[in-house]
């Protein structure tokens, strides 16, 4: 959400404050408990629900089961561009229409009582686009689930590799 190619199509947007334009509602459901109680579970769940094949919808209801209210998604690309849940569906809605496929391909996870910062590895295909990318998320366990309470991911660049300890 964390979406290598999302960033990529951001910038191809007119101005870093743009959206789609269309308002999306998301409706309230129970969580999968399987997506929530375990911290492999909710990462599993974050890029289960990202990978879309191409004119197929996105799964935004569950989607926003995994998130805190408080969430906030951080691009880094050129600009820094950050999203509530909302603003993050609204603008990447329509935006893929020729499917959008990210791979985990390594994840560390540093745990300290309920809190855990994980760094998952990426790879990321949409159309002809292939890219690499970490995705930072913080994540809080309540005593019943984990909630993803943030998203920060940046794109690996000819000047920014990807660090050794972040590969597989």
């Amino acid at each position: 959400m964390r979406l290598a190619v999302l960033a990529f199509v951001l910038g191809a947007c007119s101005t870093a404050g743009s959206s789609s334009g269309a308002h999306v509602t998301i409706h309230d459901i129970a969580p999968r408990p399987q997506d929530v109680s375990t911290i492999d579970g909710i990462v599993n769940a974050f890029y289960e629900i990202v990978n879309v094949a191409p004119g197929q919808p996105r799964q935004w209801d569950r989607d926003h089961t995994l998130y805190a209210p408080w969430v906030h998604f951080v691009a880094h690309m050129p600009e820094r561009v950050i999203m509530t849940h909302q603003e993050f569906v609204d603008r990447f809605d329509g935006v893929v229409k020729t499917g959008f496929i990210e791979k985990e391909i390594k994840r560390t996870v540093t745990r300290f009582g309920n809190v855990a910062q994980v760094a998952s590895t990426y790879e990321t295909v949409t159309g002809d686009h292939h890219s690499r990318g970490v995705n930072l998320l913080q994540l809080y366990y309540d005593g019943n689930r984990w909630w993803i309470e943030g998203s920060v991911w940046q794109d690996e660049t000819s000047d920014l590799p990807i660090p050794k300890e972040l590969l597989p």
